[in-house]
């Protein structure tokens, strides 16, 4: 995508990114901590995409989709953190309109799959714990890829639409993000058309796609809830809600940063603490996401540590 030339001023063909530090010598020290982390995001959830793959106990409808979100947690963190580090290594700060754009429309699409795989996880939940006689049934191969599929499918729509919506603005002006990745209230502020329609636009798809998996999510865990308190056993209830207490953690952090970011447009002026929110978007979430599901499951434990020293599991 190009800029649309305007007859009565100039047209910005590329932004200035200002990344994280203005001072030439934390740069160093930055570079080497997101290299550290990038790395870090990359092993783990390889290492979990690949226990998954290679523990016969973890190919459940849960670890298939926990799978896929490891993948789209690699993706997440590369479309963004490589870019940055490329350009800390040129002292270079600018990127061209387009890969602005491409950025963004990456961004939104992965971070999006993420948002309905969460939501397919804990459907999920709510079938092997409320239906336990007929989930293999409710949760078949085809279900599973149906699920996935739709995640791809409405995340894309997500998307494509606010890049198409995006592309419509004009810069004409100001051409400095102060950010370290290109995304839609920076470039909101920047735009020298009125942004307001952008903006509600914003606001009633994220509503659509951010709220409507939220609402099933919450519903799903009322009833796993119920259905946990009729359990008898002490050790049975501890059992069921070890196995949801990852997946409502991850939750919890990816859907709280995600709504901070969004749905406070025109509210406040953009600052330095939406880098802090970026850094976790793009950074915390991805990297935290494989600790958080490997620390208190010991079947996780145990199959990467089968990959890590490159032994099979039991016939």
């Amino acid at each position: 995508m190009q800029p649309k030339p305007r007859a009565n001023g100039t047209t910005v063909t590329e932004f200035i990114l200002l990344g994280l530090v203005e001072t030439p010598e934390l740069c160093p020290l930055v570079f080497l901590l997101f290299l550290l982390a990038y790395m870090t995001t990359v092993g783990g959830n390889l290492s979990i995409l690949a226990a998954v793959l290679v523990e016969p106990k973890l190919h459940t409808p849960m670890y298939f989709f926990l799978g896929n979100l490891s993948v789209m947690d690699v993706g997440c963190i590369s479309v963004t953190i490589p870019c940055m580090l490329v350009r800390l290594l040129a002292h270079k700060r600018t990127i061209p309109y387009g890969d602005c754009l491409t950025q963004l429309f990456f961004f939104h699409l992965l971070a999006g799959v993420d948002c309905f795989l969460l939501t397919a996880m804990a459907y999920d939940r709510f079938l092997a714990i409320c239906w336990p006689l007929t989930y293999s049934t409710r949760m078949n191969h085809t279900v599973q890829r149906i699920l996935v599929a739709m995640s791809w499918a409405c995340a894309f729509s997500n998307a494509l639409t606010h890049t198409v919506a995006i592309s419509t603005l004009n810069f004409c002006g100001p051409n400095v993000i102060n950010h370290f990745y290109c995304d839609l209230p920076q470039l909101f502020q920047l735009s020298c058309s009125n942004t307001q329609l952008n903006e509600l636009l914003l606001f009633a798809v994220g509503f659509i796609m951010a709220g409507t998996p939220m609402a099933l999510i919450f519903m799903s865990y009322i009833h796993v809830a119920a259905a946990v308190l009729r359990i008898r056993s002490a050790e049975g209830r501890k059992k069921a809600f070890s196995t949801c207490s990852s997946h409502l953690t991850v939750v919890a952090i990816f859907y709280g940063t995600g709504i901070f970011n969004y749905m406070r447009l025109g509210s406040i002026k953009l600052s330095d603490k939406d880098k802090a929110i970026g850094i976790f978007n793009t950074v915390i979430n991805p990297m935290v996401n494989p600790l958080i599901y490997s620390l208190r499951n010991p079947d996780v434990q145990a199959a990467l540590w089968r990959v890590f020293t490159g032994r099979r599991a039991a016939a």
